[in-house]
């Protein structure tokens, strides 16, 4: 290559030649539920979302965001200074780029979760990658779309989590938790629909049947009313 081909590489923005995904926001708050709740945590929240939950609190994420190259999400990431990595949407898995994304975070060192609605395949996600994937009771109006194939991939490093709005969903559940052995596959979570079901109905029922499930409530709800980039 002449010096003149080398200086012109060097000039090219890193990102020039990767993959883009559309983001919707980037920011750094407390991780809200799920096993690393509590730790600071950079979020990747994607654009788009081919499910309709009824009590969907990131709605706004289903349009709009800004077209980014995987290396400048990267550098975004990293300028934050913590370890912590959520991507999540939306739907992060209906970008075919997000596999590369989660892997790159990985190679970087961060502490990687996905958070999917268990609608896509999961298998393909690096394995250094967390996976805490939703299985929809039918109070969210999306129970047809639940990927059962999806938890026979599942490890103990990944979690289960059901989003609970009444004592039909806890029933469904429930008997879901039972049915494909949950508890010896992955970490469970229950957790109540913010505004539909309070918290300590869902304790409650859990205590009372001695279940093998973690409680959570949804700890950005608590302290930022679901307030988008919080």
């Amino acid at each position: 290559m002449s010096q003149a081909n080398r200086e012109a590489e060097a000039v090219l923005p890193a990102s020039s030649a990767d993959p883009l995904l559309r983001v919707s926001e980037i920011f750094l708050s407390l991780q809200g539920e799920a096993r690393e709740v509590g730790w600071p945590t950079v979020f990747v929240r994607l654009t788009g979302c081919p499910l309709r939950c009824v009590w969907c609190d990131t709605a706004y994420a289903f349009t709009g965001g800004e077209r980014l190259a995987v290396g400048a999400i990267l550098e975004r990431v990293a300028s934050y200074g913590v370890a912590r990595v959520c991507v999540t949407g939306g739907e992060p898995l209906a970008q075919k780029e997000t596999l590369g994304l989660l892997r790159r975070l990985a190679d970087r060192g961060f502490q990687v979760s996905l958070e999917t609605s268990g609608a896509l395949p999961v298998e393909a996600v690096d394995p250094r990658v967390a996976r805490v994937v939703d299985l929809k009771p039918p109070g969210s109006g999306e129970a047809a779309r639940n990927r059962y194939e999806n938890l026979a991939s599942l490890g103990l490093g990944d979690q289960v989590k059901f989003v609970i709005s009444n004592r039909e969903d806890y029933e469904w559940a429930r008997a879901a938790v039972e049915r494909h052995g949950l508890t010896g596959r992955a970490e469970v979570l229950f957790s109540p629909v913010t505004g539909r079901l309070a918290a300590r109905d869902l304790a409650e029922w859990i205590l009372a049947d001695r279940l093998p499930v973690r409680f959570q409530i949804q700890l950005h709800q608590v302290l930022w009313g679901g307030e988008p980039g919080r």
